[in-house]
């Protein structure tokens, strides 16, 4: 039952079943003793303040508090201490580890998925995400091998309110230089919490609320990568003509931004500006910037001419993050709209990502789609799925057909052939492959996606 919830980067699943506070208890109960255990042989100087204790948060979620609680006793039943900080954002759990000095912390969250679903965010000292490669299938295989039940530890447990203390580290990241006024759709999730509690009165910010309410429910998904899940905001947005539009995902640690004239903008674009921002600031000249490698080729020329180094890497949040904390990075972007940001930990953030565009914003005088209106200087055709049984095969095939292209394997295959090129990766639950295309000029674009479509067949939909 256990290997059911268990993910690559973290634990998620249907409640009551299979995730459960049974469930809970198990993976509380493993994580303290693989954070335990991991811990031992560590330098003296490498040690965290609270070695023995672990933060615990928890979104919105009908199911959260009650598997809150079970998970919180799982980890007190090693004899670890726990503070808990409550109903949070996820992005706060980061900032909690590292502000208390704690040896980790669990945010029960399940990000933008639908209601019914729940899960685990598990993250070690200096909120270092633990995924398959770092730790969580250890976790897993001490969860398999429990019985719930009295251990004859018990660690202590305390509440904590760190709201102030966040609000003031978020707000280190903004800057109004004149009066913004935004919609912002909090998806029923916790944005409708985090909003009011950092961005509440601040100077020259107009707020203008959708779907604020902590309803247990979800009026629309709250996934902002989809289209149609911004009905509401654009809706908003025609009525109220605000400076920019903003929608957060469940857990409001992503955010996705729609320029005035309601145009969905893509997050590497997003990438691309603030990172520019970002290396204006003399103390970050020459710095780098890591992306995820299916962004746009805008990305590195931007941060090129800033005088940055533009750094491709895998996508997901555990090779970002290490990545940046190698390089010292500036600032990290994500296509799925995820930003990490070295100020914040290394740390991903969707408040600070917030802050930060609405500061740039507010630095020029003309809208939000004249600051983008530059960036399009290439036609891109977004991720399409393809059904195909033999990936490997496939990949190996592709490489073949254009080997004298400049191609490496960073994930998936990258295919560069100058005025154009392509990344396609594999999927890691279904028999897809995911292709993202670039090319100098729309007409290019076509021409390139029927040459690949004669390899990879038609695309499926609904992915």
């Amino acid at each position: 039952m256990i290997e059911k919830i268990f993910k690559a980067y973290d634990v998620r699943a249907t409640y009551p079943s299979p995730l459960n506070e049974e469930m809970a208890w198990k993976v509380g109960h493993a994580t303290a003793q693989y954070l335990k255990r991991s811990r031992q042989s560590v330098a003296s100087d490498q040690k965290v303040q609270r070695e023995d204790t672990m933060v615990v948060g928890h979104d919105m979620r009908p199911s959260s508090p009650e598997l809150s609680r079970a998970l919180i006793d799982g980890i007190r039943s090693v004899g670890m201490n726990v503070i808990d900080i409550g109903m949070i954002d996820t992005s706060m759990i980061y900032f909690a580890i590292n502000h208390l000095d704690t040896v980790g912390g669990i945010q029960t969250t399940a990000s933008h998925n639908p209601i019914q679903y729940n899960g685990f965010k598990i993250s070690g000292p200096k909120a270092k995400p633990i995924g398959a490669a770092s730790g969580l299938d250890d976790i897993k295989r001490i969860a398999t091998t429990l019985r719930v039940g009295q251990t004859g530890l018990k660690g202590t447990i305390s509440e904590m309110d760190l709201w102030k203390e966040y609000r003031e580290h978020v707000l280190k990241f903004m800057n109004l230089r004149r009066k913004i006024k935004v919609v912002i759709d909090a998806s029923n999730g916790m944005a409708g919490k985090m909003v009011p509690a950092i961005f509440g009165g601040v100077r020259n910010l107009e707020i203008v609320p959708v779907l604020f309410e902590i309803t247990g429910q979800f009026v629309h998904d709250p996934n902002p990568l989809v289209e149609q899940n911004l009905q509401m905001l654009k809706d908003k947005m025609a009525q109220v003509k605000p400076d920019l539009g903003v929608c957060f995902d469940g857990d409001a640690d992503r955010c996705m931004f729609v320029d005035e004239n309601g145009k969905m903008i893509g997050c590497d674009l997003i990438t691309a500006v603030l990172a520019r921002d970002f290396l204006k600031a003399p103390e970050n000249q020459g710095s780098t910037i890591v992306y995820d490698l299916r962004s746009s080729h805008v990305v590195a020329d931007e941060v090129r001419a800033a005088g940055g180094v533009p750094r491709r890497e895998r996508v997901g949040h555990a090779f970002i993050k290490k990545t940046m904390a190698e390089t010292k990075a500036v600032f990290g972007g994500e296509l799925s709209g995820h930003f990490y940001f070295r100020d914040n930990f290394f740390a991903d953030s969707g408040p600070i990502a917030f802050a930060r565009l609405l500061s740039v914003l507010s630095a020029q005088s003309g809208p939000l789609s004249q600051l983008i209106a530059p960036l399009y200087r290439y036609s891109q055709s977004g991720e399409i799925n393809f059904q195909v049984e033999d990936k490997d095969g496939k990949i190996r095939e592709l490489a073949d057909t254009y080997k004298k292209a400049q191609i490496d394997y960073l994930d998936g295959v990258t295919i560069d052939n100058g005025t154009w090129w392509f990344n396609v990766r594999k999927s890691n639950t279904e028999p897809l492959l995911r292709l993202n295309l670039e090319a100098e000029s729309p007409q290019m674009l076509e021409e390139k996606l029927k040459e690949l479509k004669r390899i990879l067949g038609e695309p499926v939909h609904g992915h």
